[in-house]
This record gives structure tokens, C-alpha cells and sequence, in this order.
């Protein structure tokens, strides 16, 4: 089963959809297996972090800047080089095991969508596959 989710973005941030993965899972009615989730942009991407303190949110998009500044120097016409390159070292997707149709995160921890390049219109897929 594959599950699309549309995300109105407006600035460079780590946007929580731990919920819509869940009810993805829900509504799958898989018990045990996994949930793929999947991001078809990029200069976006997908990741698992700590969700108790949002300067934690604040500190990677600050962090991803430093590593990957925007250079006058980059080719790309559109402009946006910095943001494919956090896209290419955050990921395009990220696997998270469902066991007892609840999706097996620690603690502190969700699904985040990771924006690069905003203001956008954004979709994401979740893929569940039991077993």
C-alpha cells in the first residue's frame, strides 16, 4: 500500500509528519512490518530525530547551513546547489519498523521532512509492507 501526503512549505525547516506516517500505518491495518517513507524532490529530504527540544530542529537547518553555504560561485542556474547538497547528505528516505501497528520510534524521536528550498508545494509516499 502506497499512501501520498502534500506539504505546503514556507521556510528552510525540519517539518514533523510522524502522524501522517501513522495514519498511513492505520490505516494499512498492518500489525507488524515496515513503513517506508519517501521524499521525490531534491533539494528536500526525509529524517528521524530528537523531537523533545525544538532547538534541535533549529540547530541542524543552522548546522546543514554552515556545512553547505550558498557559494556565488555555484553553477546550478537555479540557484539552489546549497540545497541539493543537504538533500544528497540527509537522504531521500527513511525505513521505520511497525511492530503492533504502531510505528517503533524511540522516545524522542520522529519523521521529519526536511525543506531545503522553500517556499514549495511538497509531496511525500509512505509505503507500508507487512511482514
Amino acid at each position: 500500500m502506497i499512501y501520498e501526503y502534500k506539504l505546503s512549505v514556507g521556510k528552510e525547516h525540519l517539518y514533523d509528519i510522524t502522524s501522517q506516517v501513522q495514519q498511513a500505518v492505520t490505516e494499512s491495518g498492518v500489525e507488524n512490518g515496515l513503513a517506508v517513507v519517501y521524499c521525490p524532490h531534491t533539494t528536500a529530504g526525509i529524517t528521524v530525530n530528537e523531537n523533545g527540544d525544538p532547538d534541535v530542529v533549529r540547530d541542524i537547518i543552522f548546522g546543514l547551513g554552515k556545512v553547505f553555504p550558498h557559494h556565488k560561485e555555484f553553477r546550478h542556474f537555479e540557484g539552489n546547489s546549497d540545497a541539493h547538497l543537504k538533500s544528497s547528505a540527509v537522504g531521500c528516505n527513511q525505513t521505520v519498523i511497525i511492530r503492533n501497528g504502531k510505528l517503533l520510534l524511540g522516545t524522542w524521536q520522529s519523521i521529519y521532512f526536511c525543506e531545503f528550498d522553500p517556499p514549495r508545494s511538497r509531496t511525500f509516499y509512505v509505503k507500508i509492507v507487512e511482514g
